[in-house]
């Protein structure tokens, strides 16, 4: 497996900054939904999501990405109030014991804004800023990073029969034109992160053809989030239900972490982080130790 070059980049924060590609960093997930595809709903409840969180920072979490809403392939959007009162209190609750940074998923402006207010620190957008107009302006004012992702269509909609020209091409474009819009807003460039959009609008092919070629989004000039853990194309390869994909899932980081990806958003912390450790060591970035 050939080592692509990591380049190194400082993304500011209210509360510090993000130093990447020293190593590679792990993002937690934490679902406060009763529907996402991976738990289930197992940390819907507010003390259950709390709990979660912590026993993820205890394993060596970097980030901790919180959402309200599922964004698996046909899920329905959520009214705000409702995603509001998911998060906000597992936010604020996390922050009174621990600083590690949390971004907040959502495609809702208001959602993020009062996150931001109540304890994050990144807006993690799924649809690029394109489903909410004020979404540009709250990362704006807030000076808040903002992740980037590729989405061909909506939730509801994306893994209807997706079609590409050119597969590398049409996301690097779209990634290109979202990262010109953003700057247009007075986002600055230092504030991005890029996400390919694992299993969002793709196929099973299409996934993997992106995985073994990752490195080529390293022509954006922009950090490199990977979020591909225990996703259905790695099921229909191995055939495995969600729960049983994590093995799957570490071949996917290990591929990653060799194209030279800065972050992971996983489920399973303390898998990652030995991957991650042993991939960084392999890369030279980090000898174990």
């Amino acid at each position: 497996m050939v080592m692509a070059k990591r380049n190194r980049y400082c993304v500011p924060t209210q509360r510090g900054s993000l130093e990447l590609g020293e190593r590679t960093l792990i993002m937690g997930i934490l679902n406060v939904t009763p529907d996402s595809f991976s738990d289930a709903g197992r940390h819907h409840s507010r003390n259950a999501a709390i709990g979660h969180a912590l026993d993820m920072i205890v394993a060596g979490a970097d980030i901790l990405d919180i959402g309200g809403e599922s964004t698996r392939p046909g899920a329905e959007p959520v009214p705000f109030q409702m995603e509001i009162d998911r998060i906000l209190p597992v936010i604020q609750a996390i922050r009174e014991s621990s600083d590690i940074p949390i971004s907040i998923d959502t495609t809702k402006a208001e959602v993020a804004r009062q996150a931001l207010e109540g304890g994050a620190d990144i807006i993690n957008d799924v649809s690029a800023l394109r489903f909410d107009p004020d979404m540009a302006h709250v990362a704006q004012s807030t000076g808040a990073p903002v992740i980037l992702m590729h989405m061909k269509g909506k939730p509801q909609t994306m893994q209807q029969n997706p079609v590409y020209g050119s597969l590398f091409s049409e996301i690097i474009m779209f990634l290109e034109e979202r990262i010109r819009f953003a700057t247009s807003h007075g986002i600055s460039r230092h504030q991005i992160i890029v996400d390919p959009g694992i299993g969002f609008g793709k196929t099973v092919l299409h996934n993997l053809k992106l995985i073994r070629e990752l490195e080529k989004f390293q022509c954006l000039d922009r950090p490199l989030l990977l979020g591909a853990s225990r996703k259905s194309f790695i099921g229909a390869v191995l055939d495995l239900p969600v729960k049983e994909r994590e093995w799957g899932t570490s071949v996917v980081h290990a591929f990653g972490i060799a194209s030279g990806v800065h972050i992971i958003r996983v489920h399973d912390v303390e898998v990652a982080r030995q991957v991650a450790r042993m991939g960084d060591a392999l890369r030279m970035d980090q000898h174990p130790g």
